[in-house]
């Protein structure tokens, strides 16, 4: 395995939502205090010593958080199609940010709780991933 560095980012929001059931059914209405971790991977530092930023990033995940706090999900157009549940989040909230990741740098992870808990993540296949995967078969 290769070696590698990771950071870890926080962030917080409350939404509300409502999930659809196997039997067509809803849920009832309820809110979470929702917090999130997104983990950071990459070989390299930069020449500060860094492998990204936290006051470049954590600003790009605030906003991200920002637009779904005090919002019920089931209207963010996001989820017009799928149910607004904690993975269906964890994986919004990486589409959104990788996007913005510097070179050299990949998200490995989005992890959303939705209580103390229960968490539920969003594991992106990444080219390192994939190729760790590849070297532990052999």
């Amino acid at each position: 395995m290769m070696e590698a560095y990771e950071i870890v980012l926080r962030a917080e929001f409350s939404a509300a939502h409502r999930l659809k059931l196997h039997d067509g059914s809803f849920e009832p209405l309820h809110g979470h205090n929702w917090r999130v971790e997104v983990f950071l991977r990459g070989s390299r530092l930069d020449s500060a010593g860094l492998l990204a930023d936290f006051t470049v990033i954590e600003p790009r995940l605030q906003a991200i958080t920002r637009d779904l706090h005090d919002t019920y999900l089931n209207e963010n157009p996001a989820f017009a199609e799928w149910n607004p549940s904690t993975e269906r989040v964890a994986r919004l909230i990486h589409d959104r940010l990788a996007p913005s990741m510097p070179e050299g740098v990949a998200i490995t992870g989005v992890r959303v709780w939705e209580t103390s808990t229960c968490a539920a993540g969003y594991l992106p296949q990444t080219e390192s991933a994939a190729s760790d995967s590849l070297r532990e078969r052999r």
